[in-house]
C-alpha cells in the first residue's frame, strides 16, 4: 500500500510538473505584457494621428507599427530606418513604372514582377534589417502602383500618402519605445555575449585537456555565437555611443571565432609533437591561464611573452614545424582573447574598441536566384490567373501575394513561414470579422475601436514572442488592422469584408503552394551549394585572392553555421560532412593568411626565393612543397629583424596548416574537382 501511494504521489507530482512546465512556456511573462502594451498604445496613437491628419489609408499607420513591433529598441530603430529607405525607393520606382507603363496593364505587371524578383535577389545577399529594406522596396511598388492600376494619375498622391503613413508609424513607435522605456538591445546582448565568452573559454579548457573536440562540438559553439550578429548590428542607433558598442560586439564575436579555431590548431599541432619542448609547455600553460581566468594586465604580459617565444623559435631556425604552429596559434588565441575582452567592455561601457571587425554572412548565388525566381514566377502566375478570371478587388489580393511572398524569401524556412501565414491569415480574418460585426457593429467612436482591437493585438504580440508561433503572431498583428480597415467613418460593408478576407486567405494558400512546388531547395541541395561556394573560395585563396583573413574567418564561421543546420543523415555521415566543411574552411583561411603574410615579407630580399616557392606550393596544392618552403622561410628569416621573424612565423604556421590539411583530406579535395588536386 505504501509503495502504491508513493507511486501515485510521484505520478501526481509528474503531472503537476508537466502542467507547470506548459504554463511556464505559454503564459506570458511581465515583459511580454509590457511589450504588447507598448505596441497597442503605439498602434492606437498612430491610428488616431492618421485620422486627425486625414491621411488616406489610415490603417496603414497601425500596420506600420505592427511590422516594426520588436521587443528591443535597437531592433525597432534599425528596422524602421530600412523600412523608410525601402519605402522611399519603392515610391520612386512606382512613379517611374506608372509613368512608363501606366496605359498598359500587362507591361506594368511584367515590369513590377521583374522589380520584385530583383529586390528579393538583392535581399538574399544582405542581412537582418537591410534584407528587409531591400525586400520592402519590392512590394511597396505593389501597394502603390498596383493599387492605382485603374487610376494612374493618382500614383503620385498615393506614393506621398504611403510615405506619410510610414513616417508617422516610425515616429510613433520610436516615441513610444523611448517614453515607455523599451528594453535596450545592448543590455539584452551583453549577458548573451558574456555567456558565449565563457562558453568559448570552457571549450578551450576542455580542448587543452582532452585534445581536439571535433567538428560537431565546434559547430555547436558556433551556433551559440553566430545568432548574436543580428543584435550587434542593431545597437548603433540606440545611443550616442551606440556605434562604439556595436563595434565592440562585432569585435568580440569575430574574436570568439578566432579563439575556437586557434585552440583547435594548438591541440592538433601539440598532438603531432613527440617530445614537446619547454617553449611549448609554457605556451600551453599560458593558454590554460587565459582560458581559465583572463585578466587585462596579464593578457598583455602573456601576449608579449608569447611573441618572445615565437621570435626565439624563428631565430633558432631548427625548431620542429609543429612547435612553430603551437607557439603562433597560442599567440593568436591570446590576441583574440584580448579583442574579445575589449569588445565586451566596449559593449558594456561604450568606449571606442581596439578595432571594428566586419561580420559578413555567407550567401549562395543559386539559393538567391531560386528565391527570386520563385517569388517572381509565383506572382506572375497568380496575376495572370486573377486577371483571366476577372476577380473583383484582384489588385488587393495581388498586393497580399507580393507582400507575403517577398517576406517569405528572407526567412530561414519559407515552408514554415508559409504555414504560419495560412494559420495567421485565417485567424486574422476571423478575429477581424468578429471585431467589426459583433463588437463594433455600427459603432463609430474611436475609444470603442481601441478597446476592441486591444485583445487581438495582445494575443498577436504574445504569439510573436514565442519562437514556435512567431509567424502566426506576426501575421495576426499585421493583417488584423488591414482586414478590420479602421476608417473615419467606419465601413460595415459585409460583402467587401468577406471578399477581402477570402482573397487574403487565398493569397496565403497560394504562397504555401508556391514555396513547396516552385523551385524548392532541399537540405541536400543547400549543402551542395555551400560546398560549391567553399570550393570556389578555396581555389581563389590558393592563388592569393582570398581577401582579408579576419573577414574570411567570420565568413567561414557563418557558412559552417548554415552548413551544420542543413546536415542530415546518420551521425557518422553528419560528422564526416562537418569534418570536410571545417577542412575547407581551415585550408582557405590558412591559404589567405599565408599569401597576405608573404606579401608583407616581400620587401626582405633574402626571403624572396623562399616566398616564391611558398606561393608556388600554395597555387599547386603541393603539401610537401609547402612544408619545405616553410622550413626554408624560417631558416632564411633567422638572422632578420624581430618584425620580419614574427611575420615569418605567421606565414610559416599557415603554410604548415595548409600542408597538413591537404595531406589529410586529399581524396576529398580531389572529389571537389579543384584542378590542382
Amino acid at each position: 500500500m505504501a509503495e502504491a501511494a508513493a507511486a501515485a504521489g510521484r505520478t501526481q507530482r509528474s503531472i503537476v510538473d508537466r502542467v507547470v512546465a506548459v504554463l511556464d512556456d505559454w503564459v506570458p511573462k511581465p515583459a511580454a505584457w509590457a511589450f504588447a502594451l507598448r505596441i497597442w498604445i503605439a498602434m492606437m496613437l498612430a491610428l488616431a494621428l492618421a485620422f486627425w491628419l486625414q491621411l488616406d489609408s489610415a490603417s496603414s499607420a497601425a500596420t506600420c507599427v505592427a511590422i516594426l513591433a520588436q521587443p528591443k529598441r535597437g531592433q525597432a530603430i534599425s528596422k524602421a530606418i530600412y523600412r523608410l529607405l525601402g519605402t522611399l525607393l519603392g515610391a520612386a520606382v512606382s512613379i517611374v513604372l506608372m509613368a512608363l507603363f501606366g496605359q498598359d496593364r500587362v507591361l506594368l505587371l511584367v515590369s513590377f514582377t521583374v522589380w520584385l524578383g530583383l529586390c528579393v535577389f538583392v535581399a538574399q545577399y544582405l542581412q537582418d534589417t537591410r534584407a528587409y529594406g531591400a525586400m520592402l522596396s519590392g512590394y511597396t511598388v505593389a501597394i502603390i502602383a498596383l493599387g492605382q492600376i485603374d487610376e494612374p494619375q493618382g500614383t503620385f498622391d498615393a506614393a506621398v500618402s504611403r510615405v506619410a503613413v510610414i513616417v508617422l508609424g516610425i515616429v510613433v513607435i520610436t516615441f513610444i519605445n523611448d517614453a515607455l522605456a523599451s528594453p535596450s538591445t545592448w543590455r539584452a546582448l551583453l549577458p548573451q555575449l558574456r555567456g558565449a565568452w565563457d562558453g568559448t573559454r570552457a571549450y578551450a579548457c576542455e580542448t587543452l585537456t582532452a585534445g581536439d573536440l571535433g567538428p560537431a562540438r565546434t559547430a555547436a559553439l558556433i551556433r551559440t555565437i553566430a545568432p548574436m550578429r543580428a543584435d550587434a548590428s542593431a545597437i548603433a542607433g540606440e545611443l550616442d555611443d551606440g556605434s562604439f558598442r556595436a563595434a565592440g560586439a562585432r569585435s568580440c564575436i569575430a574574436a570568439l571565432y578566432v579563439m575556437a579555431a586557434a585552440i583547435r590548431a594548438v591541440a592538433a599541432a601539440t598532438s603531432c609533437l613527440r617530445t614537446p619542448g619547454p617553449a611549448v609547455a609554457e605556451a600551453l600553460a599560458i593558454c590554460r591561464r587565459v582560458a581559465d581566468a583572463p585578466d587585462v594586465e596579464i593578457l598583455d604580459r602573456d601576449d608579449e611573452r608569447l611573441r618572445d617565444l615565437v621570435d626565439a623559435a624563428i631565430r633558432d631556425g631548427h625548431r620542429p614545424l609543429d612547435e612553430i604552429v603551437v607557439l603562433q596559434r597560442a599567440l593568436d588565441f591570446v590576441c583574440a582573447a584580448t579583442f574579445a575582452q575589449d569588445g565586451l567592455r566596449a559593449l558594456a561601457d561604450g568606449h571606442r574598441p581596439l578595432r571594428d571587425a566586419r561580420l559578413p554572412t555567407h550567401r549562395d548565388f543559386q539559393v538567391a536566384l531560386r528565391g527570386a525566381l520563385r517569388v517572381a514566377i509565383g506572382f506572375a502566375v497568380t496575376a495572370a490567373a486573377f486577371l483571366a478570371l476577372g476577380l473583383p478587388q484582384a489588385t488587393f489580393a495581388l498586393v497580399q501575394v507580393a507582400a507575403t511572398a517577398a517576406l517569405s524569401s528572407v526567412t530561414p524556412d519559407p515552408k514554415k513561414f508559409a504555414n504560419g501565414v495560412v494559420i495567421g491569415m485565417c485567424t486574422a480574418a476571423t478575429l477581424a470579422g468578429i471585431a467589426r460585426f459583433v463588437f463594433l457593429n455600427g459603432v463609430q467612436g474611436f475609444p470603442m475601436l481601441a478597446m476592441v482591437m486591444a485583445p487581438v493585438i495582445f494575443f498577436g504580440c504574445f504569439l510573436s514572442l514565442n519562437r514556435k508561433t512567431f509567424g502566426i503572431g506576426f501575421i495576426v498583428i499585421v493583417f488584423f488592422p488591414v482586414l478590420l480597415g479602421p476608417a473615419n467613418p467606419q465601413s460595415y460593408d459585409a460583402q467587401t469584408f468577406l471578399l477581402n478576407a477570402f482573397l487574403v486567405v487565398v493569397s496565403s494558400v497560394i504562397l504555401s503552394i508556391v514555396v513547396r512546388l516552385l523551385l524548392p531547395i532541399t537540405p541536400a541541395q543547400r549543402r551542395a551549394f555551400a560546398l560549391d561556394s567553399a570550393r570556389r573560395d578555396l581555389a581563389d585563396a590558393l592563388v592569393g585572392e582570398g581577401g582579408d583573413a579576419t573577414t574570411r574567418t567570420s565568413l567561414n564561421a557563418d557558412r559552417l553555421f548554415q552548413f551544420a543546420a542543413y546536415s542530415s543523415g546518420s551521425g557518422a555521415v553528419r560528422r564526416a560532412n562537418l569534418a570536410h566543411a571545417f577542412a575547407l574552411a581551415r585550408l582557405e583561411a590558412a591559404a589567405a593568411r599565408a599569401h597576405a603574410e608573404l606579401r608583407r615579407l616581400w620587401p626582405a630580399a633574402e626571403l624572396r626565393e623562399s616566398i616564391r616557392r611558398a606561393g608556388s606550393g600554395l597555387a599547386a596544392g603541393n603539401d610537401r612543397a609547402l612544408e619545405t618552403a616553410a622550413r626554408d622561410l624560417i631558416r632564411a628569416a633567422s638572422p632578420a629583424s624581430r618584425a620580419v621573424r614574427l611575420t615569418t612565423a605567421r606565414a610559416a604556421s599557415d603554410l604548415i596548416t595548409a600542408a597538413r590539411t591537404i595531406a589529410r583530406h586529399r581524396r576529398f579535395l580531389q572529389r571537389l574537382g579543384i584542378a590542382l588536386f
